[in-house]
Parts: structure tokens; sequence; C-alpha cells
């Protein structure tokens, strides 16, 4: 949507120190508080939980309960700073909501005058950020579900099928699945992914916690060469910013998501408690041979391992559909005047095949599940979902005097932070390539 200012006549004649967005907010059937706390979980509470063991084998137990810990602290962080600067922003330009690259325009234009040009390319840049990350997200699934397929089948039929094999096994389905263009249709099967990645959690925590653990020969501190991917798959795993504002945006009780107790704090401390859980104990049930989803760790010779291990790839299935959704919905809003009326079908199935069939290629090149997760978890989720809202407060503030505190504290934090954002993005980026090419070398 554009940024325009409410009229006079809607606001009352008030200032915009007077100007309240949440009292301008008209939403048809507000999500309650409970209901907000629910899809911020399932924005943030999905596959990547099942990687958290593979993070703590390259963290080790104790700096690894440290560093999930901090990640989470962080990301909760970067998380109020944008949806404080996002409802700052419609304070400032009278506009009662902002979705998040409206927040990034809007940002840039009323912010410092070097800063005003860049305003289109701000709200240009988080589109396609989030079509990117999306995109990537694709690719990650389409790797777990070929992957579990592999060990499965494999074994099952004692064959030695490479993982591109089913990789292109995988694709076909997607075809059809990619397609679907009505939410309507998507939103039941996303309620069936949800139940059974639920499930594959509870028998996974079962085979981890059947027999007691022994914690000898465990790692307790990592080697500085495996830094960057345990923070990567961290960040990868809790990251999932882009549901914020939209969730944000349909709340009931909008004053209730940065209250303390409130939305961001109730659910991210669980996610982070429920993360350190999975990855201390999943480590230390599989150890060195962990991998890169806790459940190709299951016995292959138990029905029901075999079977949580084929849920969890169904789940993923279903959960493709919603996760294509999203950045079709941003693309096809972004190109679709290049198309004439009469061509919009026919150019749509073109360009959600096109990107099936790209996404597929990048996966048949990659086919490693964890250096992939690890480079995405590095690119895009240190990107979006913690150097962006860190960019976005700091400009806000800066012409604004005492915005910063005494001694411009909030400036040293956000350096700070933005240094370590700047960490996982260059470094976990590196190192992820680099296993990439020393895999395929």
């Amino acid at each position: 949507m554009e940024l325009q200012k409410t009229d006079t006549e809607s606001n009352g004649g008030l200032s915009d120190e007077e100007y309240e967005p949440f009292r301008h907010r008209r939403v048809k059937k507000p999500n309650s508080t409970n209901g907000t706390i629910i899809h911020m979980l399932k924005g943030s509470l999905g596959t990547g939980i099942l990687a958290m063991p593979s993070a703590f084998r390259n963290g080790g137990l104790v700096f690894g309960v440290i560093g999930t810990t901090l990640v989470g602290l962080i990301y909760a962080h970067c998380v109020y700073l944008l949806v404080s600067t996002s409802q700052k922003s419609c304070k400032r330009t009278r506009v009662p909501v902002l979705g998040f690259s409206e927040t990034a325009q809007s940002v840039f234009r009323h912010g410092p005058a070097p800063t005003q040009g860049f305003a289109n390319a701000a709200k240009a840049y988080i589109d396609y950020s989030l079509l990117i990350v999306s995109f990537f997200s694709v690719c990650v699934y389409l790797l777990f579900i070929a992957t579990t397929l592999r060990d499965v089948i494999n074994n099952e039929l004692d064959i030695d099928w490479d993982t591109r094999i089913y990789i292109l096994l995988t694709a076909v389905p997607l075809i059809f699945v990619t397609q679907v263009r009505d939410l309507r249709y998507l939103v039941p099967f996303s309620a069936l992914a949800n139940t059974l990645i639920l499930v594959t959690f509870g028998i996974t925590l079962y085979y981890i916690f059947r027999e007691p653990i022994d914690l000898a020969n465990r790692e307790l501190f990592p080697e500085i060469t495996a830094l960057p991917s345990f923070f990567g798959t961290v960040v990868y795993a809790v990251e999932g910013i882009g549901v914020v504002l939209p969730v944000e945006n349909k709340m009931k009780h909008p004053q209730h998501f940065l209250a303390c107790p409130g939305v961001v704090s109730i659910v991210l401390s669980f996610i982070t408690v429920l993360y350190n859980v999975t990855g201390f104990f999943g480590y230390a049930r599989y150890g060195p041979g962990t991998r890169a989803s806790v459940t190709l760790n299951l016995p292959s010779e138990e029905k029901l391992a075999v079977s949580t291990q084929l849920l969890a790839a169904l789940a993923i299935l279903f959960t493709l559909g919603i996760y294509y959704y999203v950045p079709m919905d941003i693309l096809w809003r972004k190109v679709k005047h290049y198309f004439p009326a009469e061509r919009h079908n026919i150019a749509q199935i073109g360009i959600r095949f096109g990107i099936l069939v790209a996404m597929t290629g990048l996966a048949l090149g990659v086919p490693e599940l964890e250096p992939f997760i690890g480079l995405v978890g590095s690119i895009c989720s240190a990107t979006l979902g913690l150097l962006t809202p860190i960019v976005l407060d700091t400009v806000f503030r800066w012409s604004t005097p005492g915005a910063f505190g005494v001694f411009r504290w909030r400036l040293v934090k956000n350096v700070i932070l933005m240094a370590f954002g700047l960490f996982i993005l260059v470094v976990g980026t590196y190192f992820s390539i680099k296993d990439i090419v020393e895999i395929y070398g």
C-alpha cells in the first residue's frame, strides 16, 4: 500500500502528537491476544526446531544453551524494535497501520535528508528480501522431504538411490501444490501440517528420552570454525520476522503486543526454552552423529520411527503451498501489469512453474541439508530478522534530539547488535559456502 496521511477530518483535527493509530484501525474479525500468540508461535515454531540438535552439535552443550538464549533475546529485541518503529511511524505519518515494507519506506522518507531518496528502494528491498527468504525456505523444505524419503525408501527397499532422484520425485507433486492460488484451499492443509509437526515432535521427544541420557563424550564448547554454522542454524530456526507485523496489524488490542508480559515476551520466551531443551537433549542423545534434522536420527528398523519421518515429510509437503502463496502474492502484484488481463492465468502458471524449476535446480546443485540451512540462516534470516529492524530504529531516531538516550547508549547498543548481525551474515555465509565447496569441490 502507498503511504498516505489520513485527512484532518478523519483524525478529528488531531496533531501528530495526539494521533493514536490504534483508535483508527478498522480490522474485520480482529485476532484476540491469545489468538495472536498462537499465530506468532506458528510463525516461529516450525521445522527449524528439528535442526536444533544439529546446532548444538556445532555449539556444544554449554555454549549451545548460552548461544541459543542470546539469539532468542536479540531476536526478541529486534522484533520489539521493528514493531515499535512501525507504531511510531504510524503516529508520525498519521496512518493507522503499516506493513513491513511500508514501515521501511516511511522511516526513510521521513528520516534524515540523506536517507529520504532511498525510501522507495527500502520498500523494494524488504519486498524482494521476503521473496528470497520464502523461496529459499521452499528449497530447504524440498531438501528435507527428499532427504527423508531417501533414508526411508533406500533402507526399506535396500537400494542406493542418490538424493537428487528423490528431489526430482518430490518436485512432481509440488508442480500441482504450488499452482494453488486460493488461500481457502491451503489453510486446511496448513492446519493439518501443524498437527503432523506436533505429532512428529512428540514422538521424536519420546525417542530422545526413552532411555537414560549419557553426557559423556559430548562437547561442551564449540570450535571457533563451527560458531558461524551454530549461529546460522539457530537464527534460521528462531526467526519468523515476516509474520510479525501482519499479525500485529490484525490484533484487537495491539497494545498487548509489546507489553510486559505481552505477545513478544511470552512467545519468544517459550520458543527459546523449547529450542534449548530440544537442542541440548537431542545432541546429548545422538552425539557427533546428530544429523541436520533430528528425525533422520530415529532408528530406521522401528516402524514408529519410520512413520514419524514420513509424517514430518508429509507435514512439510502440506505446508509448502502456503509458503509459496505469500511470496507469489508479493511477486504477482509487482509484475501483473506487464501482462494483458486475458493472459494473467497463463502468466501465473508459467511464473509459478518457472520458480519451482529454479528452486529444484538449486536443490539439485546443493543436495545437502545442513550447509544449506546455515546458508539460508546466515544470508536471509540475519539480514531481515536482525539487521533490518536495527537499521530502521537507528534511522527513525537519528533526527530526533535525545532519542538515543543518555550518552547515546541506544546508538551504541544498535552498533553492537549490528556487528553481531554482520558477523552472522558475512562469516556464516563464508563458512556455509566453504562447507558446500568442500562437499562438492
